[in-house]
């Protein structure tokens, strides 16, 4: 692998989420990709997983958040079990970034605030759409979401209350740069006691 630069401990911030943030902002600028494109994984209660992709809406130092039905199926997995895993992988710089912790409920108001800044359009669809229900096609669905468009005006379409943000509240990070020969470098954040302990991982 040309041009390797590697990831030392000695490169990293000490906080996650201020390393988190750069790698973030550097693809960002990237225009490569979508950088909020993010695999999302939750699981039952009795231990079955399903992973999906999610776009994350928001980060600060509580943790990442993401919008949906509350009564889909990672709502419902949420719900028993309040454990989540986020993955960013961003093939053009070699990266990937895995988070994982607990979950829960953004504040209603967060939720109305980001639900209101939303196109008319979007909003109505999250009425609309019984997410991860079967149904029997999508003219059902659009029949539904006309439905819903006579019922509100475009500037009033308020928030379903099974609709909102999620928050994962980190307790481990691990950032994953390539390396040469497939000996990648992974530098792991665990908190312990409040406080984040930085580890290298074996490729």
């Amino acid at each position: 692998m040309s041009g390797y630069k590697g990831l030392a401990e000695t490169d990293i911030d000490p906080d996650p989420f201020v390393q988190f943030d750069r790698w973030y902002r550097e693809h960002l600028t990237s225009g490569n990709a979508i950088p909020d494109s993010v695999s999302f994984g939750s699981g039952y209660a009795n231990g079955r997983i399903s992973v999906r992709m999610i776009l994350l809406k928001d980060y600060d130092e509580r943790g990442f958040v993401f919008y949906t039905n509350y009564n889909s199926r990672k709502g419902i997995q949420l719900a028993s079990n309040h454990h989540g895993a986020l993955l960013f992988y961003w093939p053009e710089y070699g990266r990937q970034i895995r988070i994982e912790g607990i979950t829960e409920k953004v504040s209603e108001k967060e939720s109305d605030d980001y639900f209101e800044s939303r196109p008319a359009e979007h909003r109505l669809a999250a009425w609309a759409s019984e997410q991860s229900s079967v149904i029997p096609d999508r003219n059902y669905l659009m029949k539904k979401y006309e439905f819903y468009k006579n019922i509100f005006t475009e500037k009033n379409v308020p928030r379903p209350e099974h609709w909102g943000g999620i928050r994962l509240l980190p307790d481990w990070f691990e950032f994953w740069q390539e390396g040469e020969f497939r000996l990648h470098d992974r530098l792991s954040y665990t908190r312990t006691n409040g406080i984040w302990v930085i580890r290298r991982l074996a490729p």
